[in-house]
């Protein structure tokens, strides 16, 4: 059997069962003590051996890319001011032997479509949904 080394996270939804907190930011960057509950998820994948992370995103979903992108000018404000153990964290966020993947659904189709819109990058390959 082939190593699963790619996970797709459906994250495209309208968050409209925790409205008002999702009108302005994804449910998905919700915080849970410290961190957002997508940060969780990516986590548990790297945990299993998971080494490319593929997010199906629909509109007012930019800040899920914001999170796991390289922050050059907080990382360097970090080390200016000798903050190693908040840089540690930072740079942890998403260790960089990890991809990140993000593909747009144009249309809310719900979760088998969002889960299609990833065929492009799995291709044949076995994969996990999260």
């Amino acid at each position: 059997m082939k190593k699963i080394t790619k996970a797709v996270f459906p994250v495209a939804g309208m968050g409209s069962r925790f409205l008002p907190a999702t009108k302005a930011s994804p449910k998905e960057m919700m915080p849970v003590v410290d961190k957002p509950l997508i940060q969780y998820a990516v986590e548990e994948a790297i945990a299993a051996g998971i080494t490319d992370m593929v997010f199906i995103t629909g509109r007012n979903k930019r800040a899920i890319e914001d999170h796991f992108d390289k922050a050059y000018e907080l990382e360097a404000e970090l080390v200016m001011r000798g903050k190693e153990e908040l840089l540690r964290i930072l740079r942890e966020v998403i260790p960089a032997h990890i991809n990140c993947i993000y593909i747009r659904q144009t249309e809310p189709l719900g979760l088998g479509h969002a889960v299609l819109c990833a065929k492009p990058v799995v291709q044949d390959e076995p994969f996990a949904v999260i």
